[in-house]
């Protein structure tokens, strides 16, 4: 751990809301633990782990401190057999500055404008990618590019995972619009409209130009040919940029995110708003005159993120789900229930299997007629995801839903889509049960897991450190930018660096803290945008 001693004894390190299950996990070890006042040494409450039991997916033995009877604001640590944790926070709102710092990533990931050290501070950079970008399959063609976030550890950008990261934070604001009341505050704000608004607003904006206005499909992506050299700043990445060919993957994921868009928008800026619904009406007349597409492909000499996808019903049936309960015109509805009794994933939030979004879309349209049986039918599958998710929580030793299987790139992603499906299986039940197990997703993201650390860049007592970022390796500040959710544990050891240092470990130690481990440490916008709903959600 970065010459840190390995401790045994992991919490979350940001902290615990107050009226809330509490609970360390200890690795080897057991017997009577004791939390401790932090600031004064004194111990307030002492008890009895649970028993230990083998965890094959952490790879050690794991009990259980449970300290949930403490409610007394504080700062405090757990201490056992001599060993002890991080400190941690007990408070009514102990994630307020984490909540801010995730959302303020996605300022701190812009593209095409200075960033100032008023609202960046030491991660500043210059104007990047402003140039025009070369169609692809029209070299004659050149078009504005400029705008929009980055995607990840490199500087391209692209369509669908765009779309998935404003959907989760307009999902966010939507079902939590009190969590977004104070500012981050960035150079739009204005009082007014919420600076989430204001910061999705940004990547919208760019959306719009990857939308081709001679056919209304979408631009897969918008990249260089090649990956950059790690430590290069995004200013000095002078590639030329192309628009990678249109895909059906992209302009339905378009179609749901401008649809959805435009009633978020529409009590702020109704222009705007009309303007996004008749840009995904132009994307769903493309989705409608090319049913059978190819699924996307990198060409030959482009070797950037491919984001290949070869399903798109998933994202058709999103798409429409959102025009409907935008516009309750029963062309959407009928597209709807007809791509409904199709076999795709219903569940999934993940930037390949959009279902889910769509799913929530019917689920939530609560200003239109929707069909009674298909709208229990979806319903009834999502308490039983978030039924499996309690069952699966409960016999891991860390108490979140992965089985070994899940332990793949991105793993931080499923912890949180997770998370999140279980938060809007909340929203529907209003079982405590899918709140609190939630709960403890976010738990584990911010240290309480075997490898004792933070997977969130800037937050907790050993937060990850050298993210495969390039302005985080280029800017020559010492600490990675901030608010940044790292891919996380990954058992298939998809890099060089992972394959030469973690053969043989269980499936959650997978993970190595290394600017150089791109399939364990490289960080996204859509890795972050769950966590925003996640955490928006106990910011009570």
């Amino acid at each position: 751990m970065n010459g840190q001693e390995q401790r045994n004894i992991s919490v979350n390190q940001v902290g615990y809301p107050m009226h809330s299950s509490k609970v360390a996990v200890i690795a080897n070890d057991s017997g009577i633990f004791h939390l401790v006042d932090d600031q004064r040494g004194e111990s307030v409450l002492e008890g009895n782990t649970t028993h230990p039991v083998v965890d094959q997916v952490a790879g050690v033995s794991i009990s259980q401190a449970d300290f949930s009877s403490w409610i007394t604001p504080g700062i405090y640590h757990i201490e056992l057999n001599g060993r002890r944790s991080a400190a941690f926070t007990i408070s009514e709102r102990p994630y307020e500055q984490v909540h801010r710092g995730l959302l303020r990533a996605f300022y701190l990931f812009r593209c095409g404008m200075e960033l100032k050290g008023e609202y960046a501070g030491a991660w500043t950079h210059q104007a990047c990618h402003t140039q025009e970008g070369i169609v692809y399959d029209d070299p004659s063609r050149r078009l504005d590019s400029c705008g929009g976030w980055h995607d990840a550890g490199d500087y391209g950008k692209y369509s669908g995972p765009g779309a998935k990261a404003v959907a989760d934070l307009l999902l966010a604001y939507e079902l939590r619009p009190e969590a977004f009341q104070q500012a981050i505050p960035i150079p739009e704000t204005d009082g007014r409209m919420p600076d989430i608004l204001h910061e999705c607003r940004y990547e919208l904006e760019w959306l719009f130009k990857m939308q081709d206005k001679r056919s209304g499909g979408v631009f897969h992506k918008l990249t260089t040919k090649y990956f950059p050299a790690l430590n290069i700043m995004p200013e000095n990445d002078r590639d030329d940029l192309y628009f990678l060919p249109v895909s059906a993957t992209a302009t339905g994921c378009f179609a749901g995110i401008m649809a959805m868009a435009c009633r978020i928008y529409k009590p702020f800026d109704p222009e705007f708003a009309q303007h996004c619904l008749q840009a995904a009406r132009r994307a769903w007349s493309w989705l409608e005159e090319h049913p059978d597409v190819r699924g996307f492909r990198n060409p030959m000499d482009v070797y950037t993120g491919e984001y290949g996808d070869n399903l798109d019903l998933d994202e058709r049936y999103w798409a429409s789900a959102e025009l409907y309960r935008t516009t309750g015109e029963a062309v959407y509805h009928t597209a709807f229930l007809e791509l409904a009794r199709k076999s795709f994933p219903k569940y999934e939030l993940g930037w390949a299997d959009m279902g889910g979004y769509g799913t929530i879309a019917y689920l939530l349209n609560d200003s239109f007629e929707v069909d009674q049986e298909q709208h229990s039918s979806l319903l009834s599958g999502l308490f039983n995801e978030a039924d499996q998710s309690i069952r699966r929580s409960t016999v891991d030793g860390n108490l979140i839903s992965l089985e070994e299987t899940d332990y793949i790139w991105g793993s931080n992603m499923v912890v949180m889509n997770r998370a999140m499906l279980l938060l809007l299986a909340s929203h529907f039940s209003e079982q405590r049960d899918y709140e609190a197990c939630a709960l403890e997703h976010v738990h584990y993201l911010l240290g309480r897991n075997v490898l004792d650390i933070s997977y969130v860049t800037g937050y907790g007592d050993r937060p990850v450190m050298y993210p495969h970022h390039r302005p985080s390796v280029g800017d020559k500040v010492d600490e990675p930018v901030p608010g940044l959710v790292a891919g996380g544990p990954n058992h298939g050891l998809n890099d060089d660096y992972m394959m030469e240092h973690l053969q043989g470990k269980a499936p959650a130690q997978c993970y190595i803290d290394h600017q150089d481990s791109f399939a364990g440490n490289e960080v996204t916008i859509y890795w972050n945008s769950p966590a925003v709903f996640v955490i928006s959600h106990f910011m009570k």
